[in-house]
C-alpha cells in the first residue's frame, strides 16, 4: 500500500515538473519571419541588430514588437513594423510574415555630382587684325654638318 502511495505521489511531482514552464520564459519563443523586396538585394536588419540581405529569413524573438529596416543604395529606406500575435493554444508569432517591402527610388541629392554631359567648348577667341604672334623659341635638334638644313632657325621679326 505505501508503495502504491509513493509511485502516486512521484508520477505526480514528475507530471507537475512536465507542465510547469520552470525554466522557459514566455519571451523566449522564436519566429522565423521571411523577409523580400523588390529590387531584391537591399540589406534588412532587425531593431534586435540582426542583419540578412534579401531574399532572407530571421528568427526573431516574440517577446516584443520589433521593426525591420530595409536599405539599398539608390532607394529610400522602408521600415516595417513587426507585432507579436497570442492565440489560445498555439506558440506566439509575429506578423506580418512574410515581410514584403517595395523600395522607392532616392530623391537626386542635392550635392554637386560629376556631369555625365560633355563639357562645354571655350569659347572662340575675338578675331583680332594684329598678326599672329610667333612661334615659341625652341633649341633646335643638334644636326649632323653634311645636313643641308641650316643649323639656327631663321629669326622672325614683326
Amino acid at each position: 500500500m505505501i508503495h502504491r502511495f509513493l509511485l502516486v505521489i512521484g508520477s505526480a511531482a514528475v507530471l507537475a515538473a512536465c507542465s510547469s514552464d520552470a525554466g522557459f520564459k514566455s519571451g523566449s519563443f522564436l519566429d522565423t519571419v521571411s523577409l523580400e523586396s523588390e529590387p531584391p538585394g537591399a540589406d534588412a536588419k532587425a531593431s534586435n541588430g540582426q542583419t540578412c540581405r534579401t531574399p532572407c529569413s530571421l528568427a526573431l524573438p516574440v517577446d516584443a514588437s520589433s521593426s525591420i529596416t530595409f536599405t539599398l543604395n539608390g532607394y529610400q529606406p522602408e521600415t516595417e513594423r513587426l507585432e507579436a500575435i497570442t492565440s489560445t493554444g498555439e506558440p506566439p508569432r509575429l506578423r506580418p510574415n512574410p515581410v514584403v517591402v517595395e523600395l522607392s527610388p532616392a530623391a537626386p541629392s542635392t550635392t554637386k555630382k560629376k556631369s555625365t554631359k560633355p563639357a562645354k567648348k571655350p569659347a572662340a577667341a575675338p578675331k583680332t587684325t594684329a598678326a599672329p604672334p610667333p612661334p615659341p623659341m625652341t633649341a633646335a635638334p643638334a644636326q649632323a654638318p653634311s645636313s643641308p638644313w641650316p643649323t639656327n632657325p631663321p629669326v622672325v621679326r614683326q
